[in-house]
């Protein structure tokens, strides 16, 4: 990816411009972990005294119940989550859901939207050109992912739930 179009990429972050940001798909991955989090925590919030199991989260998100314990596993060490264990045991949140940020499961999580891409044909390491740029690259892409957890914080599970979230501009 240029530099031009690195910039570009940046801007359309903080400018919220979401719609633009998935002509950039190269450089953002899918992440499923967040993305079962985040609904794992929503389903959380409806039954907020009554534990949810893995089993009952897995089948609703059409995934593992073995998945679902090692993402919430993730939260439980960022203190997010509580779990329970026994025959009425589960899952329950931590603290309130409008106390729990998109930026507190994302950094828990503990992956990158954004990262440069080393390897390959096109870019050796022994390149000097391309090990040049690598800082430059590195430094912007995380300008980037500060932009995206600073706006992040700006959204709570408790705002998930609702049905009219804002859109954004």
């Amino acid at each position: 990816m240029s530099f031009r179009r690195l910039r570009h990429f940046m801007q359309l972050i903080e400018l919220r411009d979401l719609r633009n940001i998935s002509s950039y798909g190269i450089m953002m991955k899918r992440n499923s972990k967040l993305s079962l989090a985040l609904h794992a925590l929503a389903q959380m919030a409806e039954t907020l005294n009554r534990p949810k199991t893995s089993a009952a989260i897995a089948l609703h998100n059409d995934t593992n119940p073995v998945v679902v314990r090692r993402v919430l596993g993730l939260l439980r060490e960022a203190g997010l989550v509580t779990s329970e264990k026994g025959h009425n045991g589960g899952w329950l949140l931590a603290r309130p859901p409008d106390r729990i940020t998109l930026a507190d499961v994302y950094l828990a999580l503990g992956d990158r939207f954004l990262r440069p891409e080393y390897d390959g044909e096109d870019n050796p390491p022994e390149c000097l050109i391309e090990r040049a740029l690598l800082g430059r690259v590195e430094s912007a892409l995380q300008a980037a992912e500060n932009t995206l957890v600073s706006r992040l914080q700006d959204t709570t599970i408790a705002e998930l739930r609702s049905t009219e979230l804002t859109p954004v501009d």
